[in-house]
């Protein structure tokens, strides 16, 4: 079930996830919300309706978790109230000849408490979380025209071409673009 009080002004905190036993409880049920969420209010994010609770967390659980415990991709959590408001990931599962790359995937602000500064907190901590990994270029797609589009322009991400009839919408209604990106990270 969604938590309706993440609508609160709080203070958000941009935190790595580290697995312990009764936190991947906790936060798989609150990370499926974001989703869930997420998805429901247009985000397709490679998901379509019909998408229930259970699927949200399917994706984390069978996903994400094995990969940040892996080690090949690190998670960003951003807490308010004891919520999580938004997330985002830095694949660094990359290929022999580009240990310099990495991935970011999923960008997810909960629709309540959007347009609060929250995906633009989490993408300065993931670019600082790739220099650690000694990541000097990032790489992304997301819609073409959508709003994070504008927030990845932005931050300093280069456009450099759109995929046509790239990926479903959250409906099915229609093949979306995808815009491909990347941004050079400062000297790490």
């Amino acid at each position: 079930m969604t938590d309706t009080s993440v609508t609160s002004p709080h203070p958000v905190c941009i935190e790595t996830w580290k697995e312990d036993a009764a936190g991947v409880r906790n936060d798989l049920e609150k990370l499926g919300d974001l989703l869930w969420a997420c998805v429901g209010a247009g985000a397709s994010v490679s998901f379509v309706l019909p998408f229930s609770q259970n699927d949200a967390q399917a994706f984390w659980s069978g996903q994400v978790f094995p990969a940040v415990t892996a080690g090949s991709r690190c998670l960003l959590l951003a807490r308010s109230a004891g919520n999580i408001v938004g997330t985002v990931q830095l694949d660094i599962a990359t290929p022999p000849n580009q240990p310099h790359r990495a991935e970011v995937r999923k960008l997810l602000v909960h629709p309540n408490t959007r347009r609060r500064g929250i995906a633009k907190s989490l993408m300065i901590a993931l670019e600082a979380q790739a220099r650690e990994a000694r990541r000097s270029l990032l790489t992304l797609d997301t819609v073409t025209g959508g709003p994070a589009e504008a927030l990845y322009l932005s931050l300093g991400y280069v456009a450099v071409g759109v995929i046509p009839g790239y990926a479903l919408n959250v409906d099915s209604s229609v093949l979306e673009a995808t815009s491909v990106m990347y941004k050079k990270l400062s000297s790490i």
